[in-house]
């Protein structure tokens, strides 16, 4: 119109880049970016362009466009926090009016709880009781899971705690695609490796590199190598920041560069990427752990699998794994596949139970110990 500027309507870069999770493309890229990429890499997306055979560019275009729709969460380097944190599953007993305000405080109050899941199961089960399980990581030297669990305990109003720590690792990694499609029974052709969760002792400098790797990558991060602007912030060249991030790999202290959905919830009009989750016990003869979770951790189904120490309240049970799916009976099946091929192997089982996610929140553990402190004169 004459006498009237025309004004540009902002438009996003990545408004015409399809970003739902099931476009062909961008399953191939997240079938590789979500759990494949393992260990530190200086090109991160270089590699998972590698694995999915797609350019790099794509690589990088998609995972924006998927991270501006929701549809992606976080991009980010995890760590293996149980070489740098005690660590432990935690179930909790609340009264079930206080369930819902206990989730909501431990998601938003206190950094060191990671996973926080409301969960049931039979009435019958040991411990079904505790409905709220939530993962909890505290730095070496800054205290006791015990002493940090009060705490909470006073800050939610809890009746109990049950710690289960890991003695053992057997899997752990999510890629919910690449386990789509999976048959009852799918497993790798040996037993799963057990990874102890001994800590170990880092410098400084270390640790420096450490807590500015593991932070979530910022969009304009998300370039071929996205740490030249965390080593300029470290005031380190590019390559010493890497250099020292490969030393803590040969340590065993680094994780995956992985992309996280949101699972569960959706942004994108083509459902969720899966909607159940079953928390899967098994008690066996005592001796037989070791052995029992090798052989459930080789079950491609399942993202998280460790040997716990559930004692009385959870039937004795030792082995504790998760596994996702979009329909119930889907995860069963998958569980009757894992009962019978421990029976097959000869692994009596005692006791097991299913505890069903009902809400869930999933954010990284902090492990800083100066983070620890200055959290802990707040709430002592």
């Amino acid at each position: 119109m004459a006498g009237q500027e025309f004004v540009q309507p902002f438009l996003s870069t990545t408004m015409s880049i399809p970003n739902s999770p099931n476009d062909p493309i961008n399953t191939t890229i997240l079938m590789a970016a979500e759990d494949r990429i393992q260990g530190f890499h200086r090109l991160p997306f270089h590699s998972i362009s590698e694995m999915s055979k797609q350019p790099v560019p794509i690589v990088i275009e998609r995972l924006k466009a998927m991270m501006e729709a929701g549809v992606v969460r976080r991009v980010r380097q995890t760590l293996l926090a149980t070489k740098l944190a005690h660590g432990a599953l935690v179930a909790w007993h609340l009264p079930e009016d206080k369930l819902e305000t206990a989730f909501d405080w431990l998601k938003s109050q206190d950094p060191f709880t990671g996973h926080v899941v409301l969960r049931n199961t039979s009435a019958t089960n040991p411990g079904a009781e505790y409905r709220l399980w939530t993962t909890l990581k505290v730095p070496v030297g800054c205290g006791t899971l015990n002493s940090h669990c009060d705490i909470l305990k006073k800050q939610i109003q809890a009746h109990d705690y049950v710690l289960l720590p890991a003695q053992g690792v057997f899997s752990l990694g999510v890629g919910h695609m690449r386990r789509r499609g999976l048959k009852p029974g799918d497993k790798t052709p040996h037993p799963a490796r057990m990874e102890s969760t001994k800590t170990v002792e880092l410098s400084d400098k270390e640790w420096a590199v450490l807590l500015s790797i593991k932070e979530q990558l910022k969009p304009e991060e998300m370039v071929e190598c996205p740490w030249a602007n965390r080593a300029a912030q470290l005031n380190m060249s590019t390559n010493e920041y890497c250099q020292i991030a490969e030393m803590l790999d040969k340590k065993r202290i680094i994780g995956r560069f992985a992309t996280f959905l949101e699972h569960v919830r959706t942004k994108a009009s083509d459902g969720p990427v899966t909607k159940f989750n079953g928390l899967f016990h098994w008690a066996v003869p005592q001796g037989m752990e070791e052995q029992a979770g090798a052989e459930c951790g080789r079950h491609i189904c399942m993202t998280h699998c460790y040997w716990r120490r559930g004692g009385e309240k959870f039937g004795n049970a030792q082995i504790m794994g998760v596994v996702h799916g979009l329909e119930k009976d889907a995860v069963l099946a998958h569980k009757a596949a894992i009962d019978s091929h421990l029976a097959t192997c000869g692994i009596p089982i005692l006791h097991t139970a299913v505890f069903w996610g009902e809400r869930s929140e999933i954010k990284p553990s902090e492990i800083s110990p100066e983070i620890y402190q200055t959290w802990l004169r707040k709430y002592l």
